[in-house]
């Protein structure tokens, strides 16, 4: 599966129609993009959603960034995986993660286990499902939403790869040494194609509040150098901690920290355009392409 060395990852497309959103994947493959991530949280199902894009397109590939584990269990879960990878082949990538306990506990009504312990049965667990179905002619691939050390080496020993969310290049370059140099690594990176202090950074702190209530983001930011002096009120996390996990100040700005992340030992970035509004981010997307593909 070759996911090209940037590709785009979005939760933007469910405050727009399907339709809108199937357009928007036929332009980024059109501008060059090969991959496209989606998210799940309290929006549209992300293997329904990864159908529809793929119906729409021909040769992009659709990955998920991530999928929750409590929302299915491991026989639905590799279900949908094998169905898709059947009907559009080295085209769909499975990402999976333990969420946090407020989505799982609060949102869901699940009981929230412990992360590491509750991935790896889930992943023996998929490998054993029975699939009474025409399949894929190779196992699909799938990646974990890693962050610490001991789910990153599950990501190496048990899955094809890791995807971390709200990192930097350091984490990158240490997630490298913990996968070794032949596992898939594809981190994500926020961007914000605004030069205003005040005005990126407004953006990037709502972005990245969302994320502070989580306790394992909250332990990998601290084992980058932040502290909870960081995120003292998580609604209004700081300057040091918003811009060191999202790169803002134009377009030099984004395209070099992407690079930070590739020359660090990422195989992929999986970049989230931030505008601050609803819109689709056509033209910033646009912008990337013609600086990086």
């Amino acid at each position: 599966m070759d996911l090209g060395r940037v590709g785009i990852w979005t939760a933007a497309f469910d405050a727009h129609p399907s339709a809108a959103a199937q357009a928007a994947a036929r332009e980024l493959e059109e501008m060059g993009y090969r991959t496209l991530w989606l998210n799940e949280a309290t929006g549209r199902d992300p293997f329904v959603m990864a159908t529809l894009l793929l119906s729409a397109t021909e040769s992009l590939t659709v990955a998920l960034g991530i999928a929750n584990i409590y929302a299915r269990d491991a026989v639905t879960t590799a279900a949908a995986q094998k169905t898709l990878a059947e009907a559009f082949p080295g085209r769909f990538l499975l990402g999976l993660g333990v969420s946090s306990p407020v989505l799982v506990e609060k949102v869901r009504g699940h009981e929230y286990g412990k992360p590491l312990t509750n991935m790896r049965a889930f992943l023996e667990a998929m490998d054993h499902a029975p699939f009474n179905a025409v399949g894929p002619k190779e196992p699909p691939p799938r990646v974990l939403a890693a962050l610490g050390p001991r789910m990153l080496a599950l990501a190496a020993s048990h899955a094809n790869g890791a995807h971390p969310y709200l990192t930097t290049p350091e984490h990158t370059r240490e997630a490298r040494r913990i996968l070794g140099p032949d596992v898939l690594l594809a981190p994500e990176q926020m961007v914000i194609l605004e030069s205003d202090p005040d005005t990126a950074r407004a953006i990037g702190r709502r972005a990245v509040s969302f994320y502070l209530r989580a306790p394992g983001y909250l332990a990998n930011l601290r084992r980058l150098g932040f502290s909870d002096e960081d995120w003292a009120d998580w609604r209004s996390p700081s300057d040091r901690l918003v811009d060191g996990v999202v790169a803002w100040g134009g377009l030099d700005a984004a395209v070099a920290r992407i690079n930070e992340h590739l020359d660090a030992g990422a195989d992929h970035v999986a970049v989230q355009v931030l505008r601050g509004d609803p819109r689709l981010p056509l033209d910033e997307w646009r912008q990337l392409a013609d600086a990086l593909l």
